[in-house]
């Protein structure tokens, strides 16, 4: 089949190898005018592994595994709330992968003949028939195609074409600062994999090993009004966070100016009706947009793009239709899920005063021998 996949992110990228090893002519639309990813550090669950493994993508990510120091939940001042050894927690939710985005999206993209990409390509719309799919950019088409996986990002405008009465995303009034530097020397594990809550402001600051030398560590806080940009975003959480463990502040303040990102944070206002229109699919946050709470966005997105290639697998342009309805039934619920998982793991994290001095007390009479589970429970909605 002649398949277009819309959006070069982690998951078109992941989807677009995957249809392209199984047969399929595949091209790719991009809107800028290179395949590149900019940021920091990302987590891939071992949900998103196992997607990756089905895609033949895992190996370069494998090399990444997490498997030091004590992962949970701790107070502003470091001290535990929640809290198990990896070692411990892997034997429940498996091993995640901690690696730095653009390493990964170079890792994914390796596979793709250079004739498959188009960049530069805005896709504005797409116009549907009973045969077909006629992508069109500028005003002008560019390609046709028996299905098209719009993979465009959490603002997806095909997602608005498909679903026209949806509310779209729903900025969360938070904030992710986030950023990546190397690893001080000496500096002691015990705070690496994991997240700091306060209980008075309802701020985080999460921190994960990237590698043996480098760190990736973010805030989550409140956000009125529009984003500051990076140096104002960074004062901001300096003066917030002056009196937590005195590492998070140090770790702030010694991240380079380049190496700082800040974003709001925003979701899907609800979920979508459907994943499969007819001839199109929707991938990734175009899909399913959440907050990124149980660090689960790229791994839905790989679990989506390895769905994609199995029920496309086989089959021509007569069964489209069926076979994405297929798609939409198994990927849908799953990840529809895990988008109010994230949501019920912001308001946890999020609390302020007397109802987050109760879910302090009820995190710490956790049994040690339980908290792996209770971890997975978390992170894995």
């Amino acid at each position: 089949m002649k398949i277009v996949v819309v959006g070069a992110g982690l998951g078109g990228v992941a989807a677009a190898v995957g249809l392209h090893r199984t047969g399929h002519e595949v091209t790719l639309f991009e809107r800028a005018a290179e395949l590149r990813e900019a940021g920091t550090g990302i987590v891939v669950m071992p949900n998103g592994l196992r997607a990756l493994d089905a895609l033949g993508l895992a190996d370069d990510v494998r090399g990444h595994d997490m498997r030091d120091g004590q992962w949970g939940l701790r107070d502003r001042l470091g001290r535990p709330l929640l809290v198990t050894g990896l070692s411990q927690a892997q034997q429940v939710v498996g091993t995640p992968a901690m690696i730095v985005r653009a390493e990964l999206h170079r890792a994914l993209r390796a596979p793709l003949p250079p004739g498959l990409v188009r960049t530069g390509i805005p896709v504005e719309r797409l116009e549907a028939d009973l045969t077909g799919v006629t992508v069109v950019s500028d005003g002008e088409p560019v390609a046709r195609a028996d299905a098209v996986i719009a993979a465009d990002g959490n603002g997806s405008k095909l997602r608005a074409q498909l679903f026209p009465g949806h509310p779209g995303l729903r900025r969360t009034g938070r904030m992710d600062l986030r950023g990546m530097l190397s690893r001080p020397p000496g500096m002691a594990s015990d705070l690496l994999v994991g997240q700091l809550v306060d209980r008075r402001t309802g701020a985080m600051f999460g921190l994960f090993p990237v590698g043996e030398d480098r760190l990736y560590w973010f805030t989550d806080s409140v956000l009125d009004g529009p984003p500051p940009e990076a140096d104002e975003a960074r004062r901001q959480m300096l003066s917030l966070m002056a009196d937590w463990h005195p590492l998070v502040p140090a770790l702030i303040e010694a991240t380079p100016p380049a190496d700082i990102y800040v974003d709001p944070i925003a979701r899907l206002a609800e979920p979508l009706p459907s994943f499969a229109v007819g001839r199109i699919a929707l991938l990734g946050d175009a899909a399913h947009a959440m907050s990124p709470d149980l660090g689960q966005g790229s791994s839905q997105a790989f679990e989506d793009a390895a769905a994609l290639t199995r029920h496309l697998t086989g089959g021509g342009p007569a069964d489209v239709v069926q076979r994405l309805l297929a798609y939409d039934a198994e990927r849908r619920p799953s990840a529809n899920r895990m988008m109010r998982g994230a949501a019920r793991q912001s308001r946890l994290t999020s609390q302020t005063g007397v109802t987050a001095w109760l879910r302090d007390t009820l995190l710490r009479a956790v049994p040690s021998r339980l908290a792996a589970r209770q971890l997975a429970a978390l992170w894995h909605a």
